[in-house]
């Protein structure tokens, strides 16, 4: 067995025995428990400095494309200053049975009402269409008892969440006068907010729980207050570094909500893991009969390489993400990465600086009966009974967790990649008014919108390829009527408006999709010269985010399984057992 400090010197009153010598792990370690005040205090300053500069580097909403040829039209759009306003319905509907919009005054006062509130808002809703409007009769149900009006929010989609939120009020004051109908509105904007509220939510009360349950835990393990609160420290540092951090890249890269999210369950999980690696094995070689200086370096040597082995695997791991060439991914990925070095950083400076400075403070705050022998370091006679079975049978045991790792990994190759927007449970409530409005009003999904760019697009070739594309359509088959072609951006683009067969996702969808790219937009907009176009929408951008991960996955694993072998040959060359 090596050693790692070619000496040690003898603990002196307010000075820790380590010299910065050996590799560099320990020269870290060392040096910052050796200029403990220094290591502690300027971590906390520096992650204070972060943050305050993270405050100061002014927000940017770099808009994150979908991959593939839905995402070069979304590019399109976005550089000819395209938008479309979000579109929401206003369901009215008959609670009790036989009450119909054309034999219930009811009915047909609350669509006026809803109307009229929505035309006096401040920012009034704008396209607002009802049954009572001309040409309004498709907007009551076959059956009568349900109608719709329909309108768009102005603004642009980034603040939709928020721009939706005096239609609602305006609505629910209208359900508020009559109770016997259902009014209610569902839409991109509601929808949107509704489950962002969800996500939100869930993802606060996770954060509300876990701190307190973790806490819990870590007493359980350590039985005292202050060696608990040590991981919880470090991890709530790391994460409040890192997504400081996220403003820089956050200028060229879509670092949104998701990542956000992500950074903080990463973060909290790998600075209370790595903490948790150091500060277990310095306490058990105190209880040892130690001295503080020579537990921190023997935690050093063992634990600490082993932190920097464990951060370096976890950001090889994340880094695939990078290959996979969906924007959301790259910000993700990023954010990880970032909060995992601090994390190490942090584990290596940080946590062997405060255990010298606390020494046997750290088991201050002892709960009864837990504290009492947890720093005792026994060796567990079934991890130990484990270890020597494998020894003396490696070839059975390693056969057998194989087995093991297969059975457990078997499940991943049944799942498949779908939108989330599908999966959102039936008890939210706007997802109930989604499912009342398909029933009274079923419909096809939102078309496919094939954007054309280009010269001459007024002209006849393109009027008669637009023709030959309406008459693909009315033969039947996957793209159906009506198709529409609308100019946009003072002529510059040309948005052909294309139903799909399907509800939107299923293989009948995708089918429909990639007959229109494949066959009849080549058979019809192709042969007109001068322009190019790029097929968008619900299906194509799912089709395209789907697709580009399924493709890159392969390379992902293949990547990050080769980077991670030779991070581990690395770990069991340099990691010594003591």
């Amino acid at each position: 067995m090596r050693q790692s400090f070619s000496s040690v010197r003898p603990e002196t009153a307010g000075q820790p025995a380590l010299r910065p010598r050996g590799p560099v792990v320990e020269r870290i370690a060392g040096w910052s428990a050796t200029h403990r005040k220094t290591a502690v205090i300027g971590w906390l300053l520096l992650v204070a400095a972060v943050f305050a500069g993270g405050h100061m580097v002014s927000a940017t909403n770099v808009p994150s494309y979908d991959s593939g040829q839905s995402g070069r039209a979304e590019q399109t759009l976005s550089r000819l200053n395209v938008t479309f306003p979000p579109a929401e319905s206003v369901l009215i509907q008959s609670r009790a049975p036989g009450r119909t919009f054309a034999g219930d005054p009811e009915l047909r006062q609350a669509t006026r009402e809803v109307v009229a509130a929505l035309r006096a808002l401040p920012r009034s809703a704008t396209d607002i269409r009802s049954p009572l409007s001309p040409g309004g009769r498709s907007l009551v149900s076959a059956d009568g008892r349900s109608a719709l009006v329909t309108f768009t929010i102005p603004g642009n989609s980034a603040n939709m969440d928020q721009a939706v939120v005096p239609d609602l009020n305006a609505v629910a004051a209208v359900q508020a006068r009559h109770p016997g109908l259902l009014i209610a509105e569902a839409g991109e904007a509601s929808g949107d907010r509704a489950i962002g509220g969800l996500i939100s939510a869930d993802f606060r009360k996770a954060e509300e729980t876990s701190v307190p349950i973790t806490l819990i835990l870590l007493v359980v393990v350590f039985g005292a207050l202050i060696a608990a609160g040590i991981p919880l420290l470090l991890a709530a540092t790391s994460v409040i570094t890192a997504l400081a951090l996220l403003a820089i890249p956050g200028h060229w890269l879509p670092v949104g909500q998701a990542t956000t999210e992500v950074v903080l369950l990463i973060g909290m999980a790998v600075g209370i893991d790595y903490s948790l690696f150091y500060l277990r094995r310095e306490r058990e070689e105190r209880a040892k009969g130690a001295t503080v200086a020579e537990a921190v370096r023997i935690a050093a040597g063992t634990s600490g390489r082993a932190i920097v082995i464990s951060g370096l695997t976890v950001m090889v791991a994340l880094g695939g993400l990078f290959l996979t060439g969906t924007p959301v991914f790259t910000g993700i990925a990023f954010g990880s990465i970032t909060v995992v070095g601090v994390a190490v950083a942090g584990a290596l400076t940080f946590v062997p600086a405060l255990l010298s400075w606390l020494g046997p403070w750290a088991d201050r705050g002892r709960v009864p009966f837990l504290g009492r022998r947890r720093t005792a370091a026994k060796p567990s006679r079934v991890w130990a009974g484990l270890v020597r079975s494998v020894v003396r049978r490696p070839l059975l045991w390693g056969s057998a967790a194989v087995v093991a790792l297969l059975a457990l990994a078997a499940p991943a190759l049944g799942m498949h990649l779908a939108s989330p927007q599908h999966e959102v449970p039936k008890t939210v409530p706007i997802i109930a008014i989604y499912d009342r409005i398909q029933q009274a009003f079923p419909q096809a999904p939102s078309p496919a919108m094939v954007v054309v760019t280009g010269t001459g697009l007024s002209g006849p070739a393109v009027r008669d390829a637009i023709a030959a594309l309406r008459a693909r359509a009315t033969a039947g088959g996957p793209i159906r009527e009506p198709v529409t072609a609308q100019p946009a951006a003072d002529g510059k683009a040309l948005i052909v408006s294309v139903p799909l067969a399907g509800n939107g996702t299923d293989p009948t969808s995708n089918a429909a999709l990639l007959t229109l790219r494949n066959q009849a937009l080549p058979a019809t907009l192709g042969r007109a010269g001068g322009i190019s176009y790029a097929v968008t929408g619900p299906t194509a951008s799912s089709y395209d985010n789907i697709r580009q991960i399924d493709v890159a996955i392969l390379l992902v694993f293949a990547v990050v399984a080769v980077l991670a072998f030779g991070v581990l040959l690395v770990a069991f060359r340099s990691v010594p057992c003591r």
